[in-house]
């Protein structure tokens, strides 16, 4: 059971209520980390929406977005981040072998991809501390400067996402990853 508690929603006009029915339209279910978030911080949940807003217009593919989420998840320790973010992969079209190398550390045999492992799993050890090399190798994966951006955005959302479920041991409502 999560830490926080979460209010129905269903019938709560105010800003929590807004949130969850704005999601709820949108996807057709709403995420217990979601939910959670909207019940004590609907703003903070718009603020993180919306920095998610340039992502989907970005020129990332689905599975480059999950893949970061994915990593980032997994050097926080984040269960439920990395269920969530395994599945969404998975509809992305990775594979679920795939996923298993990219989360034991394995090259998965798609040579742009493991340099965006690497680079992001790097980015997760140090802070965000890359040196010239680890900066030469992802540019040299086909990367531009542009989705450089869009790598630091996507790292940032998934900070909070991993922090806030860390905090609140969110109960997991996506199929678990062993």
């Amino acid at each position: 059971m999560s830490r926080l508690s979460v209010p129905d929603l269903e019938s709560d006009a105010g800003p929590s209520g807004q949130v969850h029915a704005q999601i709820k339209k949108t996807i057709g279910s709403v995420p217990n980390t979601f939910a959670a978030v909207a019940a004590h911080g609907p703003a903070a949940l718009r603020a993180m929406l919306a920095a998610d807003t340039p992502l989907a217009a970005g020129s990332l593919g689905k599975s480059d977005k999950e893949v970061i989420k994915l990593v980032i998840s997994e050097a926080a320790s984040c269960d439920y981040c990395v269920a969530a973010h395994s599945y969404l992969a998975n509809l992305a079209g990775l594979k679920p072998d795939v996923l298993e190398q990219i989360l034991e550390g394995q090259p998965t045999g798609d040579a742009r991809r493991d340099a965006l492992v690497g680079f992001v799993r790097k980015l997760a050890r140090t802070s965000g501390t890359v040196s010239d090399e680890d900066f030469a190798a992802i540019k040299a994966a086909g990367y531009s400067d542009a989705q450089l951006v869009e790598i630091s955005l996507a790292f940032a959302t998934t900070v909070f996402t991993n922090v806030f479920n860390r905090i609140n041991d969110t109960e997991l409502d996506f199929p678990a990853v062993a």
